[in-house]
């Protein structure tokens, strides 16, 4: 009794152009969908290799095109470097950033940089392993972000948008968005505002400054500016040592982001107070978490998913050559129980 040789595997489109009865270039072409090829073909020949589990060589064709395939997603910590990238501000918008690279085909590869050198930058772009870098943040390295998107054009940050600026970013109006939080708490009768955040990074800055502008129109002192620092082993001395020292002070606080929020809403409790009812408290994010702490926290929305989205696309206009501009998206203010 004979017995038949074993089928040879399907390892390379020779293999499967020999089963198929068509050259190589057909299936390369048939594999990746083109209508060169006519569609009974094209079906045929998808159909054997899902049949035989075949995958087309993704290096090898990342070769012939010139194309790694993976995004660089960069996480700039020159003024926090102490913050760590489980904050959930990154987590909120890596994920949606993820979701958008991935269901385009895209690997990522993720970086927290602290900038010691001034070339971090131009190290991370002229690196050939990437196909377009997103920043999340732009940290205090606006000078290097600008020099470097003078001449690499997939390059896409999450951030403030400044007269004048080459690079594109995508963000929220954050002057507008400290506005608001400052209108709300003098609508509420606040007089005396306090603002949690450390002024380094521009979108914190913006967001100080509307407050500020919300008290100037008001006619009411400006605002007690009082640093805290992002980073989770230290805000929370930071906050309880300036409500030790200064809630005599104030009536009121607008935080420059919604975690430098939640962990006032627990420092404030801890020193027996009441919020809204002794000190009433707004953020800025409306992170998911926001609607888990006691008090619920009243915050100006940035549409993180929507931002997200926009980022992804702007950098897919900007590797297939195309122009893309900033995005700045309105705020929007979201009323909870903490004020």
């Amino acid at each position: 009794m004979t017995t038949q040789p074993p089928a040879r595997p399907v390892r390379t489109l020779a293999d499967l152009a020999r089963l198929a009865g068509v050259s190589a270039g057909t299936v390369s072409r048939a594999l990746a969908d083109k209508t060169l090829v006519n569609p009974e073909t094209r079906r045929r020949i998808q159909e054997l290799a899902a049949e035989h589990g075949f995958r087309p060589n993704q290096m090898a064709s990342r070769l012939r095109t010139q194309k790694t395939g993976v995004v660089g997603v960069v996480v700039p910590l020159g003024h926090e470097r102490r913050q760590h990238l489980s904050d959930p501000f990154f987590m909120t918008l890596l994920g949606h950033l993820a979701d958008a690279l991935t269901e385009n085909g895209y690997d990522l590869m993720l970086s927290r940089v602290i900038p010691d050198a001034a070339d971090w930058l131009e190290r991370i772009v002229d690196s050939g392993m990437l196909d377009g870098v997103l920043l999340i943040g732009q940290s205090d390295q606006m000078a290097a972000i600008e020099r470097v998107a003078r001449r690499y054009r997939p390059l896409v940050a999450w951030g403030s948008v400044l007269p004048g600026q080459v690079h594109c970013a995508v963000g929220t109006e954050n002057v507008d968005g400290g506005r608001l939080a400052g209108e709300h708490l003098i609508a509420r009768g606040v007089r005396r505002i306090a603002f949690l955040g450390e002024l380094r990074a521009p979108e914190i800055r913006a967001r100080f400054a509307g407050v500020c502008a919300a008290a100037e129109a008001a006619g009411l002192p400006a605002p007690l500016q009082l640093d805290a620092h992002l980073a989770s082993d230290m805000m929370e001395q930071e906050i309880a040592a300036h409500m030790a020292r200064h809630l005599d002070r104030i009536d009121g606080i607008a935080a420059g982001s919604d975690v430098l929020a939640m962990t006032t809403l627990r420092v404030l409790a801890d020193q027996g107070m009441q919020v809204p009812g002794d000190v009433p408290v707004v953020g800025f994010d409306d992170l998911p978490l926001a609607l888990q702490t006691v008090p619920r926290l009243t915050t100006v929305k940035q549409d993180i998913a929507s931002g997200a989205r926009a980022m992804v696309d702007a950098l897919f206009a900007r590797i297939a050559g195309d122009d893309a501009p900033s995005v700045v998206m309105p705020p929007q203010l979201v009323v909870r129980d903490s004020a």
